[in-house]
């Protein structure tokens, strides 16, 4: 049986982490110091679940516990077939989104809670329909909010949702959502979202912005307009949402493909 005591002196404090917690954090905060060293630098890859265990004597639970925290950090992104990989070697002060396919963005919808506080259909106008690559006269869900990770007194941003007339009759949306709204159309539906078309725009943040968002008027923020397509191409869900710049970074991790745009050397 694997014990899951260790020498105190194999953990280091860190204030990112609370100390006398559980092992797992124990192991988290250890693997925290590591990435801040420069022991695993950014876009290189930590142990496996079974080297940690082998390495620190500790249950596999335990390992995959402690990676899960170093994800919510924003310190490490997890992608199927390839590992962990570090995409920080700081903990940022806002919320980190980290994105390797669809499935993250699920991810971070668990992570955070969308307050609905507007729920209305409309019958959208030439203007709102060449947005929505849709017909004039359709009848949409429009659905607005503010998204918290933590701290309700400063929302990560506030967001916009439009969802075609073929799903506005889909239940749940309204009050505090734990959850996707495009993963609820996915459950409600029988809909498998494809695709995601993605935009970030950087901008500024009008009065009435920073009014809902408690933080300042004309300053950097960024804007990020998604667009959910199921498998015929069809635009499902259009979502706007707005961060301030000191609440939200983005990060990705492009890897190359063998072979393509290489030479022989």
């Amino acid at each position: 049986m694997t014990s899951d005591a260790a020498p105190a002196s194999l953990f280091a404090p860190n204030p990112a982490l609370k100390t006398s917690q559980p092992r797992y954090m124990q192991l988290a905060q250890t693997l925290l110091s590591e990435i801040e060293s420069g022991q695993y630098p950014v876009g290189s890859q930590l142990p496996t679940e079974y080297v940690l265990c082998e390495q620190f004597g500790v249950s596999r639970s335990t390992a995959r516990e402690a990676v899960k925290r170093l994800v919510e950090l924003g310190l490490v992104v997890r992608q199927p077939r390839i590992g962990t990989t570090v995409c920080a070697r700081t903990v940022s002060s806002g919320y980190r989104q980290s994105v390797a396919d669809v499935s993250d963005l699920y991810q971070y919808a668990s992570e955070t809670t969308l307050v609905i506080e507007a729920r209305e259909t409309v019958e959208i106008d030439a203007e709102r329909a060449r947005a929505l690559h849709a017909t004039a006269g359709e009848t949409w869900l429009h659905l607005r909010g503010r998204r918290h990770a933590g701290n309700p007194q400063e929302p990560i941003c506030t967001t916009e949702i439009w969802i075609h007339p073929a799903f506005r009759s889909i239940q749940g949306m309204h009050g505090p959502l734990k959850g996707a709204v495009h993963a609820q159309i996915e459950q409600h539906f029988g809909e498998v979202i494809a695709a995601v078309e993605q935009e970030i725009r950087a901008i500024v943040l009008t009065n009435a912005d920073a009014l809902a968002l408690n933080a300042q008027p004309h300053t950097a923020a960024l804007l990020v307009t998604r667009k959910y397509r199921n498998r015929r191409n069809q635009l499902v869900e259009l979502a706007t949402s707005i961060h301030p710049a000191d609440r939200f970074s983005y990060s990705t991790i492009l890897r190359r493909e063998w072979g393509v745009g290489m030479k022989d050397r």
